[in-house]
Formats: structure tokens, sequence, C-alpha cells
């Protein structure tokens, strides 16, 4: 088996390799899209960072390719749908890099709050300058972490090391959860008002997107400090240029950027502002071992058919897969959509299999609704291995059972998710061989296709709504791929569930959400 290292890598990766009976590896970096396009066909496996762009186009020219490892966590440059497609495995390695980002988020707020760059620089410039480079000490001091993954849990052990009070903002953990980590859960609004250092640690989704902004830094304590080693574009660079320029935050430490490189950011030319170029994972151990890791689970895969931490196929035998792949699919997608149906944490999650597929084992199943459910709120951090895990972790319970017979269907998957809020239910099957359908979104019946730019529309069943809902569309630019529609007729209403061509933005939704007779509008990415 051919093996490809087309990134800069760990000396240790190619090493297991390398030293793997069966494997062949070629280093191969610095290649442009034309020169890997070329030569991909060749290979079996694929062992990238973040440079390689493995697109659609490379995908389809690698006629062999059964693997691709990422060495670290985000997959934004692997097409995974368009290797999905393929056939090919696409693997992370999750774990490597977490205490490293952890130690650097702790450094960025120790050098902020000593003055430690700009002591530097100014030394280095031949003055003295003690009074006006005086900084103040974290201890006591209150640290507000958003996200209490992995990263933030070692960010809080290591804060209350240096004797700091630590409250945590999380709406997808329950609050005893995380009251059993030995830490304060608070709403949004109350950490903003009570920290003076936050610090970010969740993915990047539409929900994070300038979850910083304006009137988020107008709401935080004056002076406080702001710390992101997350990722680009959950801060709001031209507002954070004007809360520290304001005085209204007292510090800024960023390693990541919207755009990176930044290019010319007003933000460099603040005294109050430090940063590093997207140094969070970028420490010797964490390279040895994300290397490591891709290297033995791409060896592992190829020679023996095991799966670890791929974020796109579960961990069961290929026989076993081709049979449950439809289904995989199916329950997958309406995790996502019972996740992006849900107001707030999730409590627990039931899932009943009836008809055909139950004779199954239901484990890579269940496994797949989790992956879904977790995926909106965690992207590339949760894959088909550690998707329980997660869950355990976040004191979701999870209920399986099953049936023989199916009514209507042959087979029939039923999936309750209850919420602090409430519960949703959503039930889907098979048509054919393997076309998922959605057929039940609570007290709404209707065949949907779970895929693609999704809104998911109630309103009162009265003439001419959907011409409305078409028209307004229309003026954004937005195409109706396909529109299905549930009745409830005791009510007189509707729920439509109606595909674009591409995503609706804030402006069309909210163009929607004004219409007469219609209720409510929510956008599910599938």
């Amino acid at each position: 088996m051919k093996v490809l290292i087309s990134d800069p890598m760990s000396e240790i990766g190619i090493e297991v390799l390398e030293e793997t009976p069966g494997i062949d590896v070629d280093v191969n970096t610095g290649l442009t899209p034309e020169e890997l396009k070329g030569i991909i066909g060749q290979y079996h496996g694929l062992a990238i960072r973040s440079a390689t762009k493995v697109t659609a186009d490379i995908i389809a020219a690698a006629g062999q390719l059964k693997v691709i490892g990422r060495a670290g966590i985000g997959l934004d440059n692997v097409d995974i749908p368009a290797a999905s497609q393929r056939g090919i495995v696409v693997m992370n390695t999750p774990e490597g890099n977490t205490i490293t980002t952890a130690e650097h988020t702790i450094a960025m707020m120790m050098a902020l709050t000593r003055n430690v760059p700009l002591a530097t620089a100014s030394l280095k410039a031949g003055k003295w300058e003690k009074k006006k480079l005086k900084g103040r000490e974290v201890f006591n001091k209150t640290l507000g972490l958003i996200g209490a993954g992995h990263i933030g849990r070692i960010v809080a052990d290591r804060a209350k090391g240096l004797k700091m009070k630590v409250i945590v903002y999380d709406p997808y953990i329950k609050p005893e959860s995380i009251e059993k980590m030995d830490l304060e859960p608070v709403s949004f609004e109350e950490l903003l008002q009570r920290s003076d250092y936050v610090t970010i640690h969740t993915p990047k989704t539409d929900e994070t997107v300038n979850m910083f902004n304006a009137d988020t830094f107008a709401r935080m304590k004056k002076g406080a400090m702001l710390i992101n080693c997350a990722r680009g574009g959950i801060v709001n660079e031209a507002d954070l240029y004007d809360a520290l320029g304001s005085g209204q935050l007292g510090g800024a430490a960023l390693d990541v950027f919207a755009t990176e490189p930044p290019g010319a950011s007003k933000l460099l030319e603040l005294p109050n502002f430090i940063c590093t170029p997207h140094l969070g994972a970028s420490t010797t151990e964490a390279q040895d071992n994300v290397a490591k890791d891709v290297a033995e689970q791409i060896a592992a895969y190829l020679l023996h058919g095991t799966v670890k931490n791929a974020v796109n196929v579960p961990s069961i035998s290929s026989e076993l897969m081709s049979i449950l792949r439809p289904y995989v699919t199916l329950v997958e997608r309406m995790g996502a959509l019972q996740s992006q149906l849900a107001e707030s944490a999730v409590l627990e999650v039931k899932i009943h299999y009836a008809g055909a597929v139950s004779q199954y084992d239901m484990a890579p199943l269940t496994t797949a609704v989790l992956k879904g459910l977790l995926t909106p709120i965690l992207k590339d951090d949760v894959n088909f291995v550690n998707a329980p895990y997660i869950a355990s972790e976040r004191g979701i319970k999870v209920v399986e059972s099953k049936s023989q017979t199916s009514e209507d269907f042959a087979s029939l998957v039923a999936l309750t998710v209850k919420t602090l809020e409430g519960e949703n239910i959503v039930s889907g099957t098979i048509f054919g061989k393997d076309r998922p359908r959605i057929l039940r979104i609570n007290n709404f019946y209707m065949e949907a296709i779970p895929e693609g730019h999704i809104l998911l529309i109630q309103n009162q069943d009265s003439p001419g709504v959907i011409g409305q809902i078409g028209t307004t569309l229309g003026r954004f630019g937005l195409n109706i791929s396909r529109m299905h529609v549930g009745e409830e007729r005791e009510k007189k209403q509707n729920v439509i569930i109606l595909t674009t061509n591409t995503i609706v933005n804030d402006d069309g939704l909210e163009a929607l959400r004004g219409l007469p007779h219609v209720f409510a509008v929510k956008r599910i990415e599938l």
C-alpha cells in the first residue's frame, strides 16, 4: 500500500509509516494542485496537514485512494462529501493538540496581562519604561470560558491553579455536568458582565460567527480582556479594534484571524493588542503526537481495515457497512436536524428502530445519530469514534429500543430528543435501496429529502402563503430546489421543508419571518 505525505510533518509520523511492513511511503511536499492531481492516482493513502487542499478534482483523480488522514483537527481543506461519495475514509487526530492549545491560551493571557510583548520591544529599543508598562495580577480574577470541551477544561484547570475564579457558558452541556467539573455554569449575559478575562473554546459555526461584536463588547465588564485561540471569525475584528481603542476592553490577544495571514490589519497598530500566527497547536510535542497518530491510523486502516477517528464512516466491518450505509446517512442527518431544532442543551436521546433494520447491530447507527447530533455544535471535533464519549461527557442520556415490525414501512427509525425546553420527534426511513427520507417532524408528516440548504417554515394553512414565500426568496436571488409540505389539519397549520440552491442570508430570513401567516423560520444545514 502506497501512502503520500504531502505536507511537512514530524519525522516521528514518517518513521511509523516507513517501519510498517506492507506500507510504502513517499514524502512530497509543496505540490501545486495540478502536480498533486497528476500523481495522486498511484496512492492508497494521503497524509496531510492544512496546506494541501483535497478538492473534488483531486479526489476524482485519486482512483486508488482509500483514506485521507489529517494530522490535526480541522478538515476545512478536505471535500468530505466528495470523499464520502467515492468511499474514501477521512480521518483526523482530535486529541493530539489539546494541551498545547490550552497552554497557549494561558500564555497569551499572561503575556497580555503583564505587557510582555510591549516590554520586550521597549527594552530592545533601549528604553526602561517600568511605570508605563505596569500590569496586573490574575490572582482572584474571574475567567469566563466560552465552551467547556477538552481544551476549555484544561484551560479551566490551569486557571484554577493560578487561583482564578472560573465561570463557564456552554449551552450544549447541562449545568449539572459543568458543576461536576467543579466549575460554575452561567448564562452568556452573566459571563460578559462578571468576567475580567474571556477565553474562547468553541468551533466556528453559524451560531458562533461574529459572536463577539460591538454589541457583545458593550455588555462586557469595562477593562476586560479577550483571548481567542480557537477559530478566526468568532471575533469581529473591526468591532474589536473600536472596543480596544475606546477603552471598553483593556486588551485582547488573538492567535487566529478571519483571514490568515491577516494582512495590514488595524489591530496590529494598537498597543493593547497582541497576536501570534496561529501557533495554538505549534509545539514539538503536539506535532509529534498528531503525526504519530495519523500515521498509525492510516496504516491500521490500509492493512487491517480498522477505522479510528473517522469523520465520515463509523467503526464497523466493511461487510456490515455495505448494508447499513444508507441508514448511517439517514440517522446521522436526523441527528443533525434534531440538533438544529433544539433550542437548549440536550438532556436525552431516544432511538427506536423498527422493522428490518432492527435485526442488525444498532451500535453503529446509534453512534451515527450522536455524531450527527453533535456535529453542528462541535464541527470537526466530533467523529464516529468519540461521539458516544462526548455525549456521555455532556450528560446526554441515550436510550435504544427496537421492534421487529413496522406498520407502514419495511424499516423505520424514530428519534426523540429531549432538551431543557421540551422535546422534538423526527422519524425517517429508506426508500428503495439507498434513498433517505424524513417522514415526520413532531406532529407534521411528509416525505422530505434530508440534504442541502433547508428552510423549516411553520405557517398558517392559508391561500397564497407559499406563493409569498417563493416571491420573497426570489427577491434575494434564491432558487427553490425542492419543497415538501406537511399538514396539521386540526390546527390548520403547515410545516414546509424547502431546499434552496444557496444558503439564505440573515436578511432573507428576517423577510420571511415578517410575512403574514408565517410563524417561524429556521435555517437547517444537512
